[in-house]
């Protein structure tokens, strides 16, 4: 009975409530740490401090070992970059408390309702038929192996090599992160940002078999310790491909990398250039992506420089369907666009006059929330061009509002007539 007494260190949430499971208890305690009342009333016997100091020499000793293994010489760390326990401490890396399969099932969005058949197989005639595998980190790795090989039989100084000791730590790490559901991160994976080399370590670590829960923690410290360009890369080889495969395997998204998505936001740059424009630019981003993805962007403050810049460069992409839906979702976001990315969505949608398919619903629903929204910054040449535009592209329903939209509004530089705003304002009295 006293062994069982000792290993409840806080028997408060019984007496609260006896019909909480174990798991639900132990899930708190991990997921909020203890109070410092509760920390003075732990009570250490005599006979056992004499053990706990030999298990801590034990620890310390082990990150002595460990921190020789991970700084040979052939290794550059960065002093910009450089990894502090306290960043990790502040950011709770190691205090993750695991999402469960429920939360991966019932968490997250039930995208079903947002995707429409005929939608699907109208947009299906804008994708790309060719079948294009998308870069891995694994294919670049296997392009530098190539690199290096040319380069010793040409004479040339090779890259430099990892030592083998480097190589059996970060194998072993991988092995740990495919089996990973919660709690401590292994120290030898946190330092990889700080690595000249990071991206032969991580390809050591093998992410395609990484968990949810190990992508979502690896996205985490990736995000928050890596230039944009490093994480930018990240994001293309590792987390992208990854999201697409779950999605295409299971019809959904995991609740864990769907996360990583959310976390991957904290570098916009980054995110765009590491996640939606890859998406679009494969040619084979289909609907069900889309949607998912672009719930993220719909949840999640974007700076509205990062978002001028993405709409401009979508508007100026070739177009593949599912493009419309993320030009929609970031023109909701309603934020003062300079007149340069407005001109580039106008040219973006005459470029579809002369296109004798059938525009999918969602392309004039993007054109509609355009007009909706910037209507009074468009010129009056723009409008005209729109109004040819859409007696060529037409949708029963939709149609009708972006002429409303358009013609009833005032033209860029325009003042609002002040007539016509007494006039609302004595109606309105």
């Amino acid at each position: 009975m006293t062994k069982k007494r000792a290993r409840i260190t806080n028997p408060e949430p019984f007496l609260a409530d006896e019909s909480k499971s174990l798991s639900a208890v132990s899930h708190k305690k991990r997921s909020k740490p203890p109070k410092p009342h509760q920390l003075e009333r732990k009570l250490v016997p005599s006979g056992m401090s004499s053990k706990i100091l030999k298990e801590a020499l034990s620890q310390q000793k082990e990150i002595q070992e460990e921190e020789e293994k991970q700084n040979p010489s052939n290794l550059v760390f960065s002093e910009e970059h450089g990894i502090k326990d306290d960043d990790y401490e502040e950011d709770d890396i190691d205090d993750f408390g695991g999402f469960s399969e429920t939360q991966s099932q019932f968490g997250q969005l039930d995208f079903e309702d947002q995707i429409n058949e005929e939608d699907e197989k109208l947009l299906e005639a804008f994708l790309s038929k060719e079948n294009r595998p998308q870069r891995t980190l694994a294919d670049v790795i296997l392009e530098k192996i190539k690199e290096k090989d040319s380069q010793v039989s040409k004479g040339e100084q090779p890259m430099p090599r990892l030592d083998d000791s480097i190589i059996e730590l970060y194998k072993g790490v991988g092995k740990l992160l495919n089996k990973y559901t919660f709690g401590k991160i292994p120290k030898a994976f946190k330092h990889i940002p700080a690595l000249q080399l990071w991206e032969e370590v991580l390809y050591l670590t093998e992410p395609e078999k990484w968990s949810a829960n190990a992508m979502y923690q690896a996205t985490r410290i990736f995000a928050s310790n890596m230039g944009v360009k490093k994480v930018e890369r990240f994001y293309k080889l590792v987390l992208l491909p990854r999201v697409r495969e779950d999605i295409r395997k299971n019809k959904r998204l995991h609740f864990a990398l769907y996360q990583s998505l959310k976390k991957a936001l904290y570098k916009p740059a980054a995110f765009n250039k590491g996640i939606l424009f890859p998406l679009c630019e494969s040619r084979t981003c289909n609907l069900r992506e889309a949607v998912i993805v672009g719930s993220i962007i719909q949840k999640v403050s974007i700076p509205p420089l990062h978002s001028s810049v993405a709409l401009m460069k979508l508007a100026e992409m070739e177009y593949y369907g599912t493009t419309s839906y993320f030009i929609k979702l970031l023109i909701e976001k309603k934020y003062a666009l300079p007149y340069r990315v407005l001109d580039a969505l106008v040219a973006h949608f005459m470029r579809f006059y002369e296109d004798s398919r059938i525009m999918p619903v969602i392309w004039h629903q993007s054109l509609l929330a355009f007009a909706q929204r910037y209507k009074n910054e468009l010129t009056k040449e723009d409008k005209a061009y729109l109004n040819t535009l859409v007696e060529r592209q037409r949708h029963k329903l939709v149609t009708p509002e972006i002429l409303r939209e358009l013609n009833n509004s005032r033209n860029r530089g325009e003042k609002d007539d002040l007539m016509s705003i007494y006039i609302l304002l004595f109606f309105d009295m």
